[in-house]
């Protein structure tokens, strides 16, 4: 475990024009102590709860009605980014009592994202701050379109696409700070961050790039009937997923 002596951080503090008492009152580093002790068991536990979930429940729902949710529509708010990732599972149960398409970008994603971040936070790894600030930006538009669609009001198609064209930036943006930090301590410059968690999210967010910029040829760009891999109802069910 490391202590505030075995970590050099550099004398340099946001000034915030103006915080909140809970901010002012957070203890980081008693919460990375506990990220340090539990981030492994708590999020491999919840992502193969989680797996077990969706797979288990579409199985249980194969000859069942679908479940339709129409009177409410709700969301999370939480100041704790990285404590959000488990309850951000629970849109996947949705997308299985309704009984509609589970494509694996949806789902790696989740269950990638989530140990990521814990295990981030466990090292307080300094390239997190691109990558939460590009999150909330995304997921920002992202939900706010999700929630204009499950009120039923009509979205134009151009929207959903503007978003998949943000997320395929996002990652693009991700892979970039990366080999900004790899090529900062390769300098000899600090930047907390070790060499391991570099690798693994580049690798993440290389993968995300190559599988949303397919989700989005697939969705906006490719013709349906043009390859025997790609058919009209899988593209419907492809959009289908977007718009719900």
């Amino acid at each position: 475990m490391h202590t505030m002596d075995q970590i050099s951080m550099p004398s340099a503090y946001m000034n915030y024009s103006y915080t909140f008492q809970f901010e002012d009152d957070f203890k980081h580093w008693v919460k990375k102590e506990w990220m340090e002790r539990n981030w492994k068991s708590w999020c491999f536990y919840s992502a193969g709860l989680y797996m077990m979930v969706i797979f288990c429940g579409r199985h249980y729902m194969q000859n069942r009605h679908r479940f339709i949710e129409k009177n409410k529509v709700s969301g999370f708010w939480t100041w704790m980014f990285i404590l959000s990732k488990v309850p951000e599972l629970g849109d996947t149960v949705f997308i299985v009592l309704r009984k509609q398409p589970l494509i694996f970008l949806h789902w790696y994603h989740h269950v990638t994202v989530l140990i990521y971040t814990w295990y981030s936070f466990s090292e307080f790894a300094a390239p997190g701050r691109w990558f939460i600030s590009m999150n909330y930006v995304v997921h920002s538009l992202m939900y706010t379109y999700y929630t204009l669609k499950a009120m039923r009001y009509r979205v134009p198609r151009a929207v959903a696409m503007i978003i998949t064209i943000c997320q395929v930036a996002q990652m693009i943006l991700g892979i970039h700070v990366n080999i900004f930090a790899y090529n900062t301590k390769m300098q000899g410059e600090f930047c907390q961050v070790t060499e391991q968690n570099i690798k693994v999210s580049f690798l993440m967010y290389f993968s995300y790039f190559v599988l949303f910029t397919r989700f989005f040829y697939l969705a906006y760009m490719k013709k349906p009937g043009m390859s025997p891999t790609c058919s009209t109802s899988s593209l419907k069910d492809m959009q289908r997923v977007k718009a719900d």
